[in-house]
């Protein structure tokens, strides 16, 4: 029996690559430079120019880029952040983190915040000091309507582009339409690393600057810490030296995603499945998400039909047992519903058109 066909492959997207990154690996261990080397400066230097921001911050995962982020902001007890409650608790965990209070705004029916739903709770007199923007799915939010509303509430905006790598809108990428953006490069992100990484992005010197001093304690210089909050988050020269090695590539597998979900766009015919239609340079399709109100006996007859399948994300952040009843009072109705109807199909660069074929078939005849 062949082997199911994956939601993601990590061995296949590496396997090309294998060869130059052993090379570029043995020369960072030989090199003797390990944290906050010359690759770490470099890489900085270069993926702020690939976002088209001023400045970029490395860390070590994305989880610390968010909450350094809401920090650069100073982001503190008593103050009110906007964010999703459908993306796996990582934009309210970073909320939650610097003692502030999530403000939960409802979704729309693509998963990404709803620009209506923001204006009604400023409307009833909600006044966050930061919305947390995330593109989910590899698909920019709504970003010229949040900034229209941001702006004239004095509301800063974090990106959240964990999932969105690449993704433009007139001739912009992710990362620098915000105060300050966010990325993570897990190995399953679009540009991913062989561990973990993550960086800030952001247009304003100050912000940068305090970023810059929270991922290393707070220092203001060696042992002298400035500011509170600070940790050690450091990407390490040989991650960075990896995704220098990686950056030039993303343009195309993010184009070759685009391919398969618009292949996914014109071959699925079921009408118990809801798909995203075609997709253009703003959806970098990190995940390839559809909607179906059997999910599980869909995710049975696509085992069966030898598809993997996952479920991003199944439990809505309000929803979560750690909170223990404490936002039982919130009801986002199209954010549960989506829970309880996403599904996602494969969908990596080196998913061939004849696995995408066969997963539409099996989809249709579902």
């Amino acid at each position: 029996m062949a082997a199911p066909i994956p939601v993601n492959s990590l061995s296949r997207h590496i396997a090309p690559l294998q060869d130059s990154l052993s090379r570029i690996a043995s020369e960072i261990v030989s090199g003797g430079y390990y944290v906050l080397g010359p690759n770490v400066k470099a890489f900085e230097q270069e993926f702020a120019l690939y976002c088209g921001a001023n400045h970029c911050i490395s860390v070590a995962n994305g989880t610390d880029a968010l909450e350094l982020s809401l920090k650069a902001l100073e982001v503190g007890t008593g103050d009110l952040v906007a964010v999703v409650a459908n993306a796996a608790m990582y934009g309210t965990s970073a909320v939650l983190a610097c003692g502030a209070t999530p403000l939960f705004i409802d979704t729309e029916d693509h998963g990404l915040m709803s620009p209506a739903a923001f204006a009604k709770a400023l409307e009833a007199g909600a006044r966050p000091k930061v919305a947390i923007l995330t593109h989910l799915y590899g698909k920019l939010a709504d970003i010229k309507q949040f900034r229209s509303l941001c702006a004239s509430h004095g509301i800063k905006i974090l990106e959240d582009c964990a999932q969105a790598h690449g993704a433009e809108l007139d001739g912009h990428r992710a990362g620098s339409f915000g105060d300050i953006a966010c990325f993570s490069f897990y190995p399953t992100k679009n540009l991913g690393a062989l561990g973990d990484g993550g960086a800030i992005t952001t247009n304003a010197s100050a912000l940068a600057e305090r970023a810059a001093q929270l991922r290393q304690y707070g220092w203001s210089e060696k042992y002298t810490n400035t500011l509170l909050g600070g940790r050690n988050s450091r990407l390490d020269e040989m991650q960075a030296a990896l995704l220098r090695h990686l950056l030039p590539l993303l343009d195309g597998w993010n184009q070759r995603r685009r391919e398969i979900a618009n292949r996914y766009a014109e071959g699925l015919a079921n009408p118990r499945i809801q798909h995203l239609g075609r997709v253009g340079a703003e959806h970098v399709a990190h995940l390839y998400v559809v909607r179906c109100d059997d999910r599980e006996a869909l995710r049975a007859h696509l085992q069966a039909s030898g598809v993997q399948t996952e479920v991003h994300y199944p439990v809505c952040d309000h929803r979560q047992p750690c909170h223990a009843g404490a936002f039982d009072h919130i009801s986002l109705p199209i954010s549960e519903r989506d829970a309880n109807r996403v599904l996602t199909l494969p969908c990596f660069p080196e998913l061939t058109n004849a696995e995408v074929d066969q997963v539409i078939a099996a989809c249709n005849l579902f």
